[in-house]
């Protein structure tokens, strides 16, 4: 039995020697990196392109890239960035194609957006209906999130959702710090907006009165009348 615990406890500098292994054919050491990054890596690529299984094919290509090339791995960068990076370009890859394809210009560039979420996690509950709440939160904000511009939501992803750092972030998508600062932010505030929006909205449809609810009182109470009402008054 091969022994791959040296995956989940190794340090960070120990990249090289993780690469070593893959390249010599470690067959279980490469199924462990990916199940390591997997989860960061396809949610890199889901706000990047927007669609699941989209997403779940870029990141099986960028893994099948990264095998095939994980021997001129340096080391330069850790190995999580480089798999970022992998995941990146075969994600614009695919839009440009796309855009192509439409012919339309591509307008994907390295402009991503300093946002950051309040990410104060729900009480946690086995109750079905917080359970529901929760799926239906999680939803709006990442149809909130397709709708910003894709360099606002890969730079939302990294620093807000995966708790990347501003130098991480920046390494990853090759863009200066000050970048990824005032990318963050700004995708903070519009998500913000627009979730106010959405709250400001559902405010006024709170406890919502009219349709069934309504005729069923009234005929509930009208009933209610006729039967207590003495002919003889």
């Amino acid at each position: 039995m091969t022994n791959t615990s040296y995956l989940s406890s190794a340090p960070n500098g120990d990249d090289l020697s993780l690469a070593g292994r893959i390249a010599a054919g470690d067959h279980p050491a490469f199924e462990l990196l990916m199940r390591r990054h997997n989860r960061r890596l396809y949610r890199l690529a889901r706000v990047t392109l927007r669609d699941d299984a989209e997403a779940e094919d870029a990141l099986q290509e960028a893994y099948l890239s990264a095998y095939r090339s994980i021997s001129r791995f340096r080391g330069q960068a850790s190995l999580s960035t480089w798999l970022s990076r992998l995941v990146l370009n075969e994600c614009l890859g695919r839009l440009r194609r796309a855009n192509r394809r439409q012919n339309i210009i591509p307008m994907v560039t390295s402009n991503t957006a300093d946002i950051e979420m309040d990410t104060t996690p729900l009480p946690d509950s086995a109750s079905p209906d917080n359970a529901l709440a929760r799926a239906e939160m999680r939803a709006l904000i990442e149809r909130k999130l397709d709708a910003l511009p894709e360099s606002l939501r890969t730079v939302f992803v990294l620093r807000s959702v995966e708790e990347m750092s501003i130098d991480e972030t920046a390494q990853c998508l090759g863009i200066p710090e000050a970048t990824v600062r005032s990318r963050h932010f700004r995708a903070k505030s519009l998500l913000r907006e627009s979730l106010a929006h959405d709250i400001d909205l559902a405010e006024c449809e709170l406890f919502e009165f009219a349709g069934t609810r309504c005729d069923r009182i009234v005929q509930n109470v009208m009933a209610r009348i006729a039967g207590n009402e003495d002919p003889g008054r």
